[in-house]
């Protein structure tokens, strides 16, 4: 990726480093790593655009190091890291010069935005710069997709996947993405496979069907129930994805505005839209996206 936005990782936790900085990589970010307060310093002649600092540093306390980084380059925006003990510490290092904070656990969407915004400032000098659709998208490299042909249990274990690093870390969460985009064996996306789709597919049709009165008292006893999630999930699991997914897709370009989105999402009752960018899918954006969009806002 051409003119990608460097990082200088700092953090003292071998595991959280090497985490972040695969996660950070593969959304088109260049990560570099400093253990301590002083390898920061000395790492600052690569010329990052954006530090991520956490306070709690073996050799130096963080705000040591955001003051001999502001030394050296003023200009530079640095977001701190902290745990919520030190929330207080965190929210006087703005008064120093930090440009944000963020809580260990950290949502990796989060922090991704929060990196875009502080190279925003630093590069325009805006801290209230209205980000569009492709500011707070999730790449398509980094979306879950399958063609229509994979079957369920393929789909279950991939997406399970999207949730992987919560359970690589416990010091960094990232939002799984709860839906697959499926494509067609042409390579054109032709829907969605959400979770609340898998649930629908195991529904038993005779649940939906006409009874007499008297039966729904025997459906809802505790022994009509047993076993029978078990029994569905089973029977399902070799069925085609393409089957069980929604077809009807919103498309949204990645230069719109991001009210447009959230009156789409809300008009049409998405929970997510695909992303394009002359004619080709670039992404996906989700409610959630557009909620790390007004925690930035409401934060500054």
């Amino acid at each position: 990726m051409t003119n990608a936005i460097k990082v200088l990782m700092v953090d003292d936790e071998e595991q959280f480093r090497l985490t972040t900085k695969r996660i950070l990589s593969n959304r088109g970010f260049d990560v570099i790593l400093a253990q301590d307060g002083w390898m920061a310093i000395k790492k600052l002649d690569q010329h990052p655009d954006v530090i991520i600092l956490d306070i709690k540093l073996p050799d130096m306390d963080g705000h040591e190091v955001l003051k001999e980084i502001k030394k050296v380059n003023p200009e530079i925006p640095v977001i701190m890291l902290t745990g919520h003990a030190a929330l207080p510490s965190a929210r006087d290092a703005l008064t120093e010069g930090a440009f944000d904070y963020l809580s260990k656990p950290c949502d990796i969407d989060l922090l991704a935005v929060k990196i875009h915004d502080a190279h925003r400032f630093m590069v325009m000098g805006n801290k209230d710069i209205e980000h569009n659709v492709a500011d707070v998208m999730i790449p398509i490299e980094e979306y879950t997709t399958l063609t229509e042909d994979h079957t369920v249990k393929e789909a279950i274990l991939k997406l399970k996947k999207s949730f992987s690093p919560v359970l690589s870390s416990a010091k960094i969460m990232e939002t799984g993405h709860r839906s697959i985009l499926v494509f067609g064996n042409n390579g054109r996306e032709i829907g969605f496979l959400s979770i609340k789709d898998l649930l629908r597919g195991i529904m038993p049709a005779y649940l939906s069907a006409p009874k007499p009165s008297m039966a729904d008292s025997i459906q809802f006893s505790p022994m009509f129930w047993n076993g029978l999630f078990n029994i569905e999930i089973k029977q399902l699991a070799e069925k085609k994805i393409g089957s069980l997914m929604t077809t009807s897709l919103l498309e949204i370009a990645s230069d719109a505005n991001l009210m447009e989105a959230a009156y789409m999402m809300v008009s049409h009752g998405k929970r997510r839209l695909i992303v394009k960018q002359n004619q080709k899918v670039v992404g996906v954006i989700r409610e959630q996206d557009l909620f790390f969009e007004m925690e930035r806002l409401l934060s500054k």
